[in-house]
C-alpha cells in the first residue's frame, strides 16, 4: 500500500496570518487534529499546526490565543510524503522525525496523512513487509537458479539474476534494520564457486 492509498484527502486549510482562536474553533468544528497552513504563492512552502502545537505554545503558557497568530506556531516547512511512498516508509519517516501527520504532495496538496491512518487503513497487520519481502526473495532466488541452470553459472544473465536478489534482501535488510550477513549469492557461490566469474564486469 502507498500514502495515496490511506491518506485523507479531505484536507481542511488555515491562513498563516489566522488567530490561534480562528484554528481553534476550525479543529473542533471538524473535529481535526491538525490544519495544513496554506501557501502565500506557487513557491511557498506548507506548513502545519497542530493540536500540540497549540496546546504547548499556548495554552500551557496562559497566552491570549485571540491575539496570537498561527505562523507564531505552526511548523514551516513541514515534513511532506510523496503520494508513491510506501506506507512502511511513511511509518519510518514518522518514527525517524517524530512526525504525526503530514501533508501529500505531489505538486499540488492531495491530502493528509497521520499515523492513524497507518494503524487504521493500511494492511501490514494482514501483509507484514518482511512477510512479503521473505516470499519475493525466495522466487527470485528459485528465479536465479532457474537462469543460472539455463544460461551457465558464469554468465552475465546469471549475475543479473543474482543482483535482483540481493536488491531484495538489502531492502528487507534495511527495512528491518538488520546487518546482511550472507546473500543468496554468496550461498550459492559455495555450491557454485566458478560463479564468482559471472561478478567480472566489463569495464
Amino acid at each position: 500500500m502507498k500514502a495515496k492509498d490511506i491518506m485523507t484527502e479531505d484536507v481542511v486549510k488555515i491562513r498563516g496570518s489566522a488567530t490561534v482562536a480562528e484554528a481553534v474553533k476550525l479543529m473542533k468544528e471538524k473535529n481535526l487534529r491538525a490544519l495544513i497552513v496554506d501557501r502565500r504563492h506557487d513557491e511557498d512552502a506548507y506548513g502545519i499546526v497542530t493540536e500540540t502545537d497549540i496546546v504547548y505554545k499556548v495554552a500551557a503558557f496562559g497566552l491570549d490565543p485571540k491575539q496570537m497568530r498561527v505562523f507564531e506556531i505552526m511548523t514551516k516547512p513541514c515534513i511532506i510524503v510523496d503520494p508513491d511512498l510506501g506506507v512502511e516508509y511513511v511509518a519510518r519517516l514518522f518514527a525517524n522525525t517524530r512526525t504525526r501527520r503530514a501533508p501529500v504532495i505531489q505538486g499540488d496538496l492531495l491530502g493528509i496523512i497521520s499515523v492513524s491512518d497507518i494503524l487504521k487503513k493500511s494492511d501490514f497487520v494482514e501483509q507484514p513487509k518482511a512477510v512479503v519481502f521473505e516470499g519475493e526473495i525466495q522466487k527470485a532466488i528459485e528465479e536465479a537458479r532457474s537462469v543460472c541452470a539455463a544460461k551457465g553459472s558464469t554468465s552475465k544473465e546469471c549475475a543479473a539474476a543474482w543482483d535482483a536478489v540481493e536488491e531484495l534482501q538489502a531492502e528487507a535488510a534495511h527495512q528491518q534494520s538488520k546487518k546482511l550477513e550472507k546473500t543468496g549469492f554468496d550461498k550459492y557461490l559455495e555450491e557454485n564457486p566458478d560463479a564468482i566469474e559471472a561478478r567480472m564486469y566489463d569495464t
